[in-house]
């Protein structure tokens, strides 16, 4: 069995005024680390999917990089469309920069491998995986055991959502989907960006969105604003069972 906690878009920095600073997306982060830290089991990783700065600033990788360091699980992230490439791999991974190529990465766990891809574009906001990712991704997974399963994780949701964040999506999905067909162990595709909890399929796996750390994305018919910032922050637990079952549960923290 592989137990993934998964948290997404902490948005260190942000100052949505209001009276909302810059501490309240730390408060969050920390009532969720916090949580994962105080569980009585165990989970094998935590992946962070995209957005831990707001403004891409040294300062906010700084403090992600603070706080996250104090899970006491390996945590896997990547970047998202708020993330700087360059200063996402100088202040939180602590690495040389590549000059502002895709920062993927890949991580094999005991039973998974994982991988973590850059769906950001820099000065965009919309998602893509490059030429260069897709070429890596489908080394990762070639070179992966067979019979080991994988997770492919970005940023940005290939598929849509029926959100307020869908013009702003994965785009060139189709490739996508066309390199996953040829991998059957991928068993899941794990994304956030739309700072709701949601589930549907993507090229025939599961596409699991993990909750909003720093806010919640709500739909068009429950509110006329896109995101609300009362409700309280929330994660996803994966659980991947030896026969390749899937399930997902939220939790509001």
């Amino acid at each position: 069995m592989v137990i993934l906690a998964h948290l997404s878009d902490l948005h260190f920095g942000q100052d949505e005024g209001d009276g909302r600073d810059a501490e309240r997306a730390l408060r969050r982060a920390r009532r969720c680390v916090g949580y994962v830290n105080d569980l009585p089991g165990e989970v094998d990783a935590v992946l962070v999917t995209g957005d831990l700065a707001d403004h891409g600033a040294p300062e906010e990788y700084h403090a992600a990089r603070e706080l996250l360091a104090t899970l006491r699980f390996p945590v896997l992230a990547c970047p998202g469309n708020h993330d700087d490439r360059v200063a996402y791999q100088r202040h939180f991974l602590q690495v040389p920069d590549d000059g502002g190529a895709a920062v993927n990465e890949v991580h094999h766990l005991a039973g998974a491998t994982i991988a973590m891809c850059d769906s950001s574009i820099p000065g965009r906001d919309d998602g893509l995986l490059d030429d260069p990712t897709l070429s890596w991704l489908d080394k990762v997974l070639t070179d992966a055991p067979a019979d080991e399963p994988a997770f492919v994780c970005f940023h940005h949701p290939p598929a849509l959502l029926h959100s307020a964040l869908d013009d702003i999506r994965q785009f060139g999905a189709e490739n996508l989907a066309a390199l996953l067909a040829d991998h059957p162990n991928v068993v899941g595709v794990l994304c956030g960006h739309a700072h709701t909890a949601a589930a549907t399929t993507f090229a025939g796996r599961p596409l699991l969105v993990a909750p909003g750390v720093v806010s919640t994305g709500v739909l068009p018919f429950e509110s006329s604003a896109p995101i609300d910032f009362g409700l309280p922050p929330a994660i996803a637990f994966h659980v991947l069972a030896d026969d390749r079952g899937l399930v997902t549960h939220f939790r509001s923290l």
